[in-house]
């Protein structure tokens, strides 16, 4: 059995409530009705003290300014530094707009805030943005007055205006809350507006270019940049198009050409376009981004373009958590997700083990918050070997893959462990690279959620005869279950089988007698539909069943209301197995329902609520990486996060296994 060990999940503390329909401010705490419009305001205010490091006091939202005769109300106001919130120390401006407002409105788009700009004598920049657009601005004096010049990114605190156009690896700035998913959006929109692509085809064309940046970081000179100029001018955005395929070709397909083939080694967008969606990313750290946010972002993307129709529904992050919790993978154990989709569960399972690495390597450090090279390097040397030998993930769909791969990049890497197969058939088929990693026996941990619905079948009889599951079954007068086999001796076969069963049996195939380990999405069909008992007969002969979670009906909604249940479960031993199919084994099981899982059928967040019916603040503690000013290098820093409080019961179920099975020991 594995070692038990606490969550690492950060403390939360619910501190205060707001009324339904309510939300605390980021920048006040004062309660404001939660609309559309605030939505967006309430992620940029998250943006201007994380991303853009302006001090909190230094802002103030729905600030009141006098313009022309009347007053107005601007959205969030920015101060120098220290002085009074008076409308002459305004320095920046940020408009937000409800989605789908457009831009060139006369009264809610860009003029609105350029009328603001004007209004604030001193004040230098101005955003708009309705999450889906955004423009910046800066007031530049004439012999008339003011013109309003548009720039790429509005300087950060205590940034220059050139150092923000032409960022250096100093300025690149960890995402928050949802303005990566913002930008992603925004790129993937304007390339099938400008390109005429189809949305797969835009997704495809957008990822060359999050790689090319990904992979921009990690060199000590940026180069993934537009220029002002380049960006508004069709014959200068030439150069920047040269230099980003440049880039592209050198340091990324050259890299990976598991993921890039010659026929994709050209990026195939338009010069404006090229330079439009890098001037929309290459502010962000997208290495030092928090997994969540970019997860968020990744899927809005993917989530879109590449499920399937081979019963493929992505598994929430919150139930891919609650489930590696569970299993608590160790850095030394092969991990793997035979039907891995896009990598949800194995950058889960992935960030687990990396985290007990890091965390096991900066103790020793000196400062550990910011080791030195030398203990920088043998982090770095820990977390690759690990990387190279024990995360992988198998999916039949070639575009899965490729976008699973992707994402593990962009998630610290692992991409070296993913293969094309089809992990139902004979393990002797499939290419001699994966036969080498992956054999019977031969995995720690798998975590999964196998395709499953009523329009796939497998009815290959060369792959049906690998399993005891595709064999009928028979009931003795005893009502004892056993496989039927001919007058040879060979089981007879079923004519079909749903791929879920078959994944069963594979996996169990797959892991290490005895202490392998495995969670599982499993329809709960088979968990209680009399015809299937002979799958639950074969499992209580092959496995422990540690813990079986039912799920809310809403898990994959709004795309999938199939009833499901997460299984825990340990391979036995062959010992364990001899008496399991003589006489049974007789051990407890922890039982759970999941009935709130953050989320109702049409996929839209669900906030906890207080005993008079409010919406419960919670107050977090959140370590982020972020890129020290002066060295360039990657530190971490604790910062206090206050938010509404997901109605999400996952975290507890599994806090509650781990206290349990710390029990049974």
């Amino acid at each position: 059995m594995p070692a038990t060990q606490t969550s690492l999940a950060p403390s939360v503390v619910v501190v205060d409530s707001v009324p339904d329909g309510k939300v605390s401010d980021f920048l006040t705490g004062k309660i404001v009705n939660d609309t559309p419009e605030e939505y967006v305001r309430q992620n940029l205010e998250k943006a201007v003290v994380r991303q853009y490091r302006y001090d909190a006091r230094n802002c103030a939202p729905e600030f009141s300014i006098k313009v022309g005769s009347s007053r107005k109300r601007v959205d969030i106001a920015i101060f120098r530094d220290g002085l009074e919130h008076k409308q002459e120390n305004v320095f920046l401006i940020v408009e937000t707009k409800k989605p789908g407002t457009s831009p060139s409105n006369r009264k809610e788009g860009i003029e609105q805030l350029q009328s603001y700009m004007a209004s604030c004598l001193n004040a230098e920049y101005g955003l708009w943005t309705n999450g889906d657009d955004r423009y910046c601005f800066a007031k530049r004096s004439n012999a008339t007055g003011f013109t309003y010049e548009e720039i790429i990114e509005i300087p950060a605190f205590g940034q220059s205006e050139a150092d923000a156009q032409r960022p250096h690896r100093r300025d690149l700035r960890p995402a928050t809350a949802d303005n990566l998913m913002f930008a992603f959006r925004r790129c993937h929109n304007f390339i099938a507006a400008n390109e005429g692509k189809q949305k797969p085809e835009a997704f495809w064309e957008l990822l060359k270019l999050i790689f090319t940046k990904i992979e921009d970081e990690r060199s000590p000179e940026i180069s993934f940049y537009v220029t002002a100029s380049e960006r508004s001018n069709a014959t200068m955005a030439g150069s920047a198009k040269s230099r980003i395929q440049e880039l592209f070709s050198r340091r990324v397909v050259s890299k990976y050409p598991s993921i890039f083939s010659a026929n994709d080694a050209i990026i195939d967008l338009k010069p404006t376009v090229i330079a439009y969606v890098v001037s929309q990313l290459q502010a962000f750290s997208l290495l030092a981004s928090p997994v969540d946010v970019k997860g968020v972002a990744y899927e809005e993307i993917v989530g879109s373009n590449l499920r399937g129709d081979r019963g493929e529904f992505f598994t929430p992050r919150n139930a891919c958590r609650m489930a590696v919790t569970m299993l608590n993978p160790q850095p030394q154990e092969v991990v793997l997700d035979p039907a891995c989709g896009t990598g949800g569960f194995l950058i889960t399972a992935m960030n687990h083990s990396l985290a007990f690495i890091e965390a096991d390597e900066r103790k020793n450090w000196m400062d550990p918050a910011a080791g030195t090279e030398e203990e920088r390097q043998e982090l770095y040397r820990r977390r690759t070997e690990y990387l190279s030998s024990c995360v992988n993930g198998i999916d039949l769909n070639p575009g899965l893959v490729r976008a699973a791969k992707m994402n593990m990049v962009m998630n610290n890497d692992g991409s070296g462990g993913l293969w094309q197969a089809n992990s139902l058939e004979s393990p002797h088929t499939w290419e001699q690279s994966l036969r080498e990693k992956i054999r019977y026996g031969s995995v720690d941990v798998i975590v999964s959620n196998p395709p499953f619905g009523a329009n796939i079948v497998i009815d290959d009889e060369d792959l049906l005869a690998q399993y005891e599951l595709a064999a009928m079954w028979d009931k003795d007068e005893n009502g004892q279950l056993s496989i039927r086999r001919n007058a040879n001796g060979i089981p007879v076969l079923q004519k079909s089988q749903p791929p879920e069963i078959l994944f069963i049996e594979r996996c169990i195939q797959l892991l290490r007698e005895g202490t392998g380990r495995m969670a599982m999405v499993i329809p709960n069909g088979i968990l209680n539909n009399p015809g299937l008992a002979y799958v639950r007969t074969w499992l209580l002969q092959n496995v422990q069943i540690l813990a079986v979670v039912d799920m809310h009906r809403d898990l994959f909604q709004p795309r999938n209301d199939t009833q499901t249940s997460i299984v825990v479960m340990r391979r036995l031993s062959a010992e364990e197995k001899a008496i399991a199919q003589s006489d049974g084994l007789d051990y407890p099981i922890f039982m759970a329902v999941g009935e709130k899982i953050g989320h109702d059928k049409r996929g839209n967040t669900i906030y906890r609520r207080t005993a008079e019916g409010a919406d419960a603040i919670a107050v977090r503690t959140e370590t982020i990486s972020e890129i020290d000013p002066e060295t360039g290098e990657e530190i971490l820093k604790e910062i206090e996060v206050r938010e509404r409080q997901v109605d999400d019961e996952l975290p507890d179920v599994a806090t509650a296994y781990l206290r349990w099975l710390g029990e049974q020991s």
